[in-house]
């Protein structure tokens, strides 16, 4: 089962600074189908002016992914973590007992990103942040765990929960297969161009909600970039 979600159909808000489109229930757009996809509860697709960006802002037990699309973020917390995070690269926030951030587009250009959160299984322990480089080069053809919850995936960022998410880039005309198993759920997401998953065609920014799939293979019709998140 695979259910297209145009980018057109998103909810979502321009906020000048901010221009976001939500895949799921989030601030002021509410849609009761669409709340949650397994333990997946936010994706949001996040257009961030240069020399803006989220103030320094609370949150506790949540995994939050930044996946950077264009540009750069750069991240500061109560932790007293600073870092910058460049396109095609990962950040990873458990926000555990508590935890504030900002992040901001301290470029001259437009920064895009994906926020990813997922519900954690584990609760109550110390929040922790992360970064990581993930050359473009090492997922062309095949897709590359970023982040995962699961302890045999040891190059990728932890996150605590039980889900993984993997992103592949592909050439016009090439394919890459992901084993989900019909038990698991999916959320993919073609950063950019024109793809086909099982069969089903996504443009850029669409999202895809997958269930009851053994196996996903997507197929580039043109240059694309994909991000997956596989769900409990």
């Amino acid at each position: 089962m695979i259910e297209r979600r145009p980018f057109e159909s998103l909810g979502g808000a321009n906020h000048g600074w901010l221009n976001a489109k939500h895949h799921f229930s989030f601030a002021n757009y509410y849609d009761p189908k669409r709340m949650s996809w397994g333990n997946l509860r936010v994706w949001n697709d996040d257009e961030i002016a240069a020399g803006t960006g989220f103030p320094p802002h609370p949150h506790a037990d949540m995994e939050i992914i930044t996946y950077v699309r264009d540009g750069a973020i750069t991240h500061e917390d109560s932790l007293g973590n600073k870092g910058r995070t460049v396109a095609g690269d990962v950040q990873v926030m458990s926000a555990g007992t508590g935890i504030r951030h900002s992040e901001y587009n301290a470029e001259p250009d437009l920064t895009r990103i994906f926020q990813i959160w997922i519900e954690p299984t584990k609760r109550g322990e110390a929040p922790s942040w992360g970064t990581k480089p993930f050359p473009k080069g090492e997922r062309s053809g095949q897709f590359v765990v970023l982040a995962s919850g699961f302890a045999g995936d040891a190059d990728a960022l932890s996150i605590r929960t039980d889900a993984r998410i993997v992103a592949a880039t592909l050439n016009a005309g090439d394919s890459a297969d992901y084993a989900l198993g019909s038990n698991r759920r999916a959320y993919l997401v073609p950063a950019k161009g024109e793809i086909e998953v099982n069969g089903v065609r996504l443009n850029a920014r669409d999202g895809a909600a997958i269930a009851q799939e053994d196996v996903v293979t997507v197929r580039a019709i043109s240059d694309a970039e994909v991000v997956l998140v596989d769900a409990a």
